[in-house]
């Protein structure tokens, strides 16, 4: 049971708890580091399983087990407070308030908790005639949207242990992917907190209320679907074989070097539009 592929999969397990904790203490940028952690473990517990022979079914369950809190609760959490911040934003735009009223003085963890312990107090209904709830209505609710992303990440993991078509691609969004999509938009909230340029601008459009849930849903379903793409794992590496890896690998290597935290998202759009075209090339050669 406490092998050594079976103990890196409870730390896979231990840092998706500690991203979980990170985001609700206002220090979602480490909550994405957390998760980033986790897939390390995640992939290196099937290496040493293999690499020790002790693949089991026991193994199978505990990834699952693990995978379910590390890329499905903790992104579904990350974006819960996301939505508290976009709800916010709101509020305040329509009381004719800026970024000042949003962002004030202090460092972006104490911003994100400030905001989302108002949050949390106005759900309760703490109310108090010195402070009048801020979040009302509509806006009490909408960062449960945010749940979606573990409610269908438990359904995807469980058909991915039952799909014996799934050994060598992936049928729908595999859930690491799709935690790294929605752990992003934290990222690049982090990297444009303070700045008061394109960046500022941009990163709060992307997790503006329409376009984020929007997104939640779309990803979610996804991950269910039967939509085949391509994995990352070579069973050799001859360039015909694996073309679409070396090619993804390539240009993502691009993104990062030239967009750093912001080529995150983009680069799991790509991976999902080569996958269509890979899989509409193939039907074709046939």
């Amino acid at each position: 049971m406490f092998n050594a592929a079976n103990i890196i999969t409870g730390f896979n397990l231990l840092f998706g708890v500690g991203s979980i904790i990170m985001t609700f203490s206002g220090r979602i940028e480490l909550a994405v580091l957390a998760i980033f952690v986790g897939a390390i473990c995640d992939f290196a517990d099937g290496f040493v399983a293999r690499l020790t022979k002790k693949q089991s079914e026991l193994g199978k369950q505990l990834d699952s087990l693990a995978d379910l809190v590390t890329f499905g609760v903790a992104p579904g959490v990350i974006v819960f407070v996301l939505l508290i911040i976009s709800g916010a934003w709101d509020i305040i735009s329509v009381n004719g308030g800026s970024f000042n009223d949003l962002w004030f003085e202090g460092t972006f963890g104490h911003n994100v908790n400030y905001w989302t312990s108002v949050y949390f107090n106005d759900l309760v209904g703490n109310m108090n005639v010195t402070y009048p709830p801020h979040f009302t209505g509509w806006y009490l609710f909408l960062p449960f949207i945010g749940l979606l992303i573990p409610f269908f990440s438990l359904f995807r993991l469980a058909k991915f242990n039952l799909d014996e078509r799934q050994s060598t691609g992936f049928i729908g969004l595999p859930t690491p992917a799709n935690s790294l999509f929605f752990a992003s938009f934290a990222l690049v909230l982090w990297d444009g907190f303070g700045e008061g340029d394109w960046k500022t601008v941009l990163s709060m459009t992307l997790i503006k209320d329409q376009v984020l849930m929007s997104l939640v849903v779309i990803f979610s379903i996804l991950t269910v679907s039967e939509l085949p793409l391509f994995s990352l794992k070579f069973s050799s590496f001859k360039w015909k074989e694996n073309i679409i890896r070396y090619l993804f690998l390539l240009m993502s290597a691009i993104l990062i070097l030239t967009l750093w935290v912001w080529s995150l998202p983009v680069i799991v759009i790509l991976y999902i539009i080569m996958s269509v075209v890979n899989n509409q090339f193939r039907k074709s050669t046939r």
